[in-house]
């Protein structure tokens, strides 16, 4: 490269790091924790466990797991029914006074007695309050597209550092660090060889997160054109009146999608469905597959299927991207291999920032130096045409 271009490549890398590196920080530090919530939910005992029970124990009516609820509070109405992929034993219910309640309650429910086991306590809580930094800075849906554009400034700088790589490092063996030059050149060497190493983890980790901060405007997208086209037959129709069996919607949706499971139910009225449909979203039985779902629109008052089809390609991609960017798709080693690179890139951020302000101590320091000097030569100047003159 010309010394023209490896300049607006050091610019391009400078203010896109520099930019987006406090937040970066943060969304390490706070991405952490996140990655082991199971773990830190069971050390700080906030979990809550389904009793041992032998493993062809039946499972109980989805009506009694509704009614258990229902009991618990009487006033309000069921909005979603979800369960964990690794966890089978367990529905958790949530409820609100209305279908699209922010201050809904959640209710855990035995899969297979249909008792109460407890309500977590999520909002509030230490892993709350990560998240919350992680995903939406507290600020909604302009706190997730505000990171999302960190995001994006994020993938700029580390291309951009792939690119002034080569020409930088030309002269030395990869990994070698120059501790003689002192601690600055020192920290630069460091900081080149441990990003080169992160480099595709962070890119990976920094698109997939840019992507899941677009989730609301994808789901808004894929409800006024897909959803609008699988519920347009009951357009001007009233609600009805009286809601059919959950359990018999859901023999139906297994039914005619073999192989599948639950993934998540939403009630009539939520986001994920109409007011005259279960939306019930049935998910594989992979590693990966678990992560997917496909829509099974069910008639609330009938039980009886009238749409499912495959999501888009925007939505697929959206769920591929959600476990890769946590890592929690591939286990105990995986979970581990996020977290060290994770602190990793945290020292990464950290040098560079230390790099860019011990240069600004630097620049300042010689530009001081170069003041002085300026402003002493009228001075000595004076001082021997004085000595001159005594003399």
């Amino acid at each position: 490269m010309t010394p023209n271009t490896v300049r607006r490549w050091a610019w391009i890398h400078k203010w896109s790091s520099l930019v987006c590196t406090v937040f970066m920080l943060l969304l390490c530090v706070t991405g952490l924790p996140l990655i082991y919530h199971h773990e830190i939910d069971h050390a700080l005992g906030n979990a809550i466990e389904a009793p041992a029970m032998p493993a062809n124990t039946p499972k109980a009516s989805m009506d009694d797991v509704i009614a258990a609820g229902k009991a618990l509070y009487p006033n309000k109405i069921a909005m979603y029914l979800s369960q964990e992929a690794d966890d089978p034993a367990i529905w958790f219910l949530t409820m609100g006074d209305h279908p699209t309640d922010e201050k809904f309650k959640s209710i855990a429910v035995d899969a297979r007695t249909a008792k109460v086991l407890g309500e977590p306590s999520f909002e509030g809580s230490f892993l709350g309050v990560m998240f919350h930094l992680h995903v939406d800075l507290y600020a909604g849906l302009w706190g997730k597209l505000f990171l999302g554009f960190m995001g994006l400034l994020l993938v700029v700088a580390i291309i951009s550092g792939v690119v002034l790589y080569a020409p930088f490092m030309r002269k030395l063996e990869f990994g070698e660090v120059r501790r003689e030059r002192g601690p600055r050149v020192k920290w630069l060497d460091l900081h080149n060889m441990l990003g080169i190493v992160t480099m595709t983890w962070a890119l990976v980790v920094g698109a997939t997160g840019m992507i899941n901060t677009w989730a609301d405007l994808m789901l808004k997208y894929w409800q006024v054109t897909e959803m609008s086209q699988m519920i347009a037959p009951y357009k001007g129709l009233p609600p009805p009146a009286q809601l059919g069996s959950m359990q018999k919607s859901l023999e139906h949706a297994l039914a005619a999608e073999p192989g599948m499971k639950i993934g998540f139910v939403a009630f009539p009225g939520t986001a994920f469905s109409s007011p005259h449909h279960y939306g019930i979203f049935m998910r594989g039985d992979e590693a990966l597959t678990s992560r997917l779902y496909k829509p099974v629109l069910v008639d609330a008052q009938t039980t009886q299927i009238t749409d499912r089809r495959e999501l888009p390609w925007y939505l697929t991609g959206l769920l591929i991207s959600q476990p890769l960017h946590f890592g929690d798709y591939g286990g105990a080693w995986m979970q581990f291999l996020w977290a060290a690179l994770d602190v990793i890139t945290i020292f990464v951020l950290g040098s560079g920032l230390y790099l860019w302000l011990k240069r600004g101590m630097t620049v300042s320091a010689r530009s001081a130096a170069a003041k002085d000097e300026t402003q002493g030569l009228p001075a000595l100047a004076k001082a021997l045409a004085t000595e001159g003159d005594a003399r």
